[in-house]
């Protein structure tokens, strides 16, 4: 059990980093994206349905806690692009939530410095600290989400919904996977 676990999420891991050379929202990222989603999910149902990870040698539970930081950080930015792809489908240029990246540059590094913050808060117990994170970033990007100066192929409308969905998203998946860790 201890085996595949850890292989899965390894996999996952893998294939998240994957994710991130197809351009932003393509069809092999949204697919490579599904793929590390459903590796987290068979992890998640694994752990669910044995023993959860108690009675798991310091080693292992270590590896564990390294490998499922890593998918963490990796697989957030892609499954968020992913998500953004798929909510811009039939939406047009300036309602576009990539377009709207343009008025919030930084958001791969911010999201990933985000799934890492997240993650370790959760895993150390602290949940308290997503209370400061999400504060931080929601502070932080505020002049940026009521700027009268953003450009004209995009609304405030996309930028502000780009903000929201891109935050549930990487915050739903670093928690997802700091859970696995669950004693």
């Amino acid at each position: 059990m201890t085996a595949l676990v850890l292989s899965l999420t390894a996999a996952g891991l893998v294939l998240a980093v994957l994710a991130w050379l197809p351009s932003s929202g393509s069809v092999l990222g949204i697919v490579l994206s599904g793929l590390t989603l459903a590796c987290l999910v068979a992890v998640g149902l694994i752990v669910l349905t044995g023993d959860g990870v108690t009675g798991w040698g310091e080693g292992w539970w270590n590896s564990l806690l390294l490998v499922a930081g890593g998918l963490a950080v990796a697989g957030g930015g892609p499954l968020t692009t992913s998500v953004l792809a798929l909510v811009d489908r039939g939406n047009t240029r300036s309602q576009s939530t990539q377009q709207a990246g343009e008025v919030l540059r930084g958001g791969a590094l911010i999201g990933a410095l985000e799934r890492a913050a997240i993650y370790a808060s959760v895993v150390t117990g602290w949940p308290e600290g997503l209370a400061i994170i999400l504060a931080i970033k929601g502070l932080a990007r505020y002049p940026e989400l009521r700027s009268p100066d953003q450009p004209a192929s995009v609304t405030p409308q996309a930028v502000a919904e780009r903000f929201i969905i891109g935050t549930f998203t990487s915050v739903l998946w670093s928690i997802t996977c700091a859970g696995l860790l669950s004693r």
